[in-house]
């Protein structure tokens, strides 16, 4: 707890600062205070948490997993073989070039309402980090280090699995870290532009009765949500790379 305490302080003078400025604004369509938001979210709870967040939280659990399980393989095989990786790396960038806001609307012609349209969203905006995070990860290791383990005998397989999938690890997590926050915003904007539940969605038809404290209430919850995700990749992190604390 003493880790966090300095983020604490400055969040609650964060809050303090917003419940100020919005009773001082008092337009709350405009800018809604911390506590209004909370009332809302308590009033609107069967809604928000039975309906809204089962919805958002499946497009990003399946968005995400595709999205490591893409990300991790594009890596090694583009450590793997130098001709994958000139084929492969540029296409992977091109993909973030593109604005998801202007797909999301294609995936929805391409599947309709369904959840897929929305997963697909999620992927395209989360799967870059853990691919160029990963393979940089891979390419880490000192080539001294490789030549070494050959001169003991070490096959290739013994090489990745025992020198770079190691050294790969912390680049993995972080790119964790940061593709939990995407898959959400991914998963709220492809819901935003069409879908028939979910956080994204609700934020837009709240904005539709210029509702701001109900536009506020589905970001409080994500970001809620996102912080708890992140601290436990974090416990993850601790506990499976114990190597680097030592």
């Amino acid at each position: 707890m003493k880790k966090y305490k300095s983020s604490i302080i400055v969040g609650i003078i964060f809050i303090i600062i917003w419940e100020g400025l919005a009773r001082y604004i008092d337009a709350a369509y405009i800018l809604p205070s911390p506590s209004s938001i909370l009332e809302k979210i308590w009033i609107l709870r069967k809604e928000l948490f039975l309906v809204h967040l089962p919805a958002t939280l499946l497009v990003t659990f399946i968005g995400l997993t595709i999205s490591i399980v893409l990300g991790v393989a594009l890596a090694v095989a583009m450590n793997l073989s130098e001709n994958i990786q000139k084929a492969i790396y540029p296409i992977v960038v091109v993909t973030q070039t593109i604005p998801i806001t202007t797909l999301a609307p294609i995936f929805v012609l391409w599947f309709g309402y369904s959840i897929w349209s929305k997963v697909l969203a999620t992927v395209l905006m989360t799967f870059f980090p853990i691919t160029i995070n990963v393979y940089d990860g891979l390419r880490s290791t000192k080539r001294e280090m490789e030549e070494l383990l050959m001169t003991y005998g070490a096959s290739k397989m013994d090489i990745f699995i025992k020198l770079k999938l190691p050294s790969a690890m912390p680049y993995f997590f972080s790119a964790l870290k940061i593709t939990v926050s995407l898959s959400m915003i991914g998963a709220a904007i492809s819901e935003w532009l069409g879908a028939q539940s979910g956080l994204g969605y609700f934020s837009k038809r709240m904005m539709t009765q210029l509702d701001g404290a109900a536009v506020f209430a589905p970001i409080v919850i994500l970001s809620f949500i996102t912080i708890i995700l992140v601290a436990i990749i974090s416990i993850l992190e601790n506990k499976i790379i114990k190597w680097r604390n030592e």
